[in-house]
C-alpha cells in the first residue's frame, strides 16, 4: 500500500535533504546518519496516505510529512541516549557512533528546525496540533522514566505511556492530513482516532517483538526493554497469569534490569499465553483503527490505510 505514495515520499525526501542543510558539519552528519538508516517512515506515510484519501492535492503535505519525520527522529536520538541503546535498525545508534552530547544537541536541532518548517503552513491549527503533540510526547517520555523498574505497573498505566510517547505522533500525522484537506470536524476526529489506534497497536506489537522477534529482522537487541527496566504488556500479562514463582522471577528481573534470566522469562511469557493475549490487544486497537475509516471516502488511498491496519499485527520487524 505504500507504493501508492512512492512519488510523494520522493518529494518528502527532497524536503528533508533541503532542510538538513546547515553550516555545522556535525549537525548534518548526525542527522543524515539516523535519517538515512532506513525504517518504515510510517508516520509521514500516514500523513500522505490520509491526505490523498481526503482528496488533498497541494504541496503542504510534503513539508508537514518532513516535519513529522524530523520530530520522530529527534525523539529517537533522545530515546537512545536515555535508554543507553547501542543498536537501532541493525546498526549502531547515533549515540554509540557520535556520543551522547552530539545526539542530544542534534535532536534539539531537529526539533527547532521542525518548528521553523511548521511556519510554512501559515496555519495556527497546524501549529497547535504539532506543539501539543511534542509536549505530550515529552510527558510520555517522563512517565516512562518514572515507571522504569516498576514491576507493579498495570495495563492502564502502560497504555497511558504508549498513547503519549508513541501513538500521539501517529495521531498528529493523520489529524494534520484532515486539517490541510479542510475536512469537517467529525471527519478530522475519525482521522485522529485512526492514527491513535494504529500507533497504539504498532507499539504493542513492538513490545511483543522484544520477546518474540528475530534480532536480524527487528534491528535491535532482544531483551532491551527488560534490560532498561520497562514493564511492557507481555510482562504485565505474564505476571498476572503465571505462578507465584514465575511472577517473582519476572518482577525481580524488571526491578534489577537483569537479562540473565531472559530465556526463562521468554518461556514464561509464551507458556502463560501472554504473547497471544498481547497480540490480541494489538488486534483490538487495529480494529478500532479500521472502524474509524468508515467515514472516509472510498478510494485506493483509504483502502491502503485499511490494509495497513489489517496487516499491522503480522509485522515481524
Amino acid at each position: 500500500m505504500l507504493g501508492l505514495i512512492a512519488e510523494d515520499m520522493t518529494q518528502v525526501d527532497r524536503v528533508i535533504a533541503k532542510r538538513l542543510d546547515t553550516g555545522v558539519p556535525l549537525v548534518a552528519e548526525v542527522s543524515r546518519y539516523i535519517i538515512s538508516a532506513g525504517g518504515k517512515r510510517l508516520r509521514p506515510a500516514l500523513l500522505l496516505l490520509m491526505s490523498r484519501a481526503l482528496g488533498y492535492q497541494g504541496d503542504q503535505q510534503y513539508n508537514l510529512a518532513a516535519v513529522i519525520e524530523f520530530i520522530h527522529t529527534a525523539t529517537l536520538l533522545h530515546d537512545d541516549v536515555v535508554d543507553e541503546s547501542t543498536l537501532r535498525r541493525g546498526r549502531p545508534t547515533a549515540n554509540e557512533s557520535f556520543g551522547n552530547p552530539a545526539s542530544v544537541l542534534v535532536g534539539d536541532f531537529l526539533y527547532s528546525r521542525a518548528f521553523q518548517m511548521m511556519l510554512d503552513a501559515h496555519d495556527m491549527r497546524v501549529m497547535e496540533i504539532l506543539a501539543d503533540a511534542t509536549n505530550v510526547i515529552a510527558e510520555g517520555e517522563v512517565l516512562q522514566l518514572m515507571n522504569m523498574h516498576d514491576a507493579g505497573l498495570d495495563e492502564t498505566a502502560y497504555l497511558r505511556v504508549i498513547r503519549s510517547k508513541t501513538a500521539k505522533l501517529f495521531e498528529a500525522s493523520t489529524r494534520l492530513a484532515a486539517v490541510i484537506a479542510k475536512a469537517p470536524p467529525e471527519l478530522e476526529e475519525a482521522c485522529a482516532t485512526y492514527g491513535q489506534a494504529l500507533g497504539t497497536a504498532f507499539q504493542v506489537i513492538d513490545d511483543v517483538l522484544d520477546y518474540a522477534g528475530d534480532a536480524n529482522e527487528t534491528g535491535k537487541n532482544l531483551g532491551d526493554d527488560l534490560r532498561e527496566g520497562k514493564t511492557t504488556l507481555p510482562l504485565i500479562l505474564a505476571m498476572q497469569r503465571g505462578t507465584a514463582a514465575q511472577s517473582a522471577l519476572i518482577k525481580a528481573a524488571i526491578e534489577a534490569g537483569d537479562t540473565e534470566q531472559l530465556p526463562q522469562i521468554v518461556a514464561i511469557v509464551r507458556q502463560t499465553g501472554a504473547l497471544d493475549a498481547t497480540r490480541a490487544a494489538a488486534a483490538a486497537e487495529a480494529q478500532r483503527a479500521i472502524d474509524a475509516l468508515r467515514s472516509l471516502p472510498r478510494n485506493e488511498h483509504a483502502e491502503g490505510l485499511l490494509q495497513l491496519a489489517a496487516q499491522l499485527t503480522e509485522r515481524r520487524a
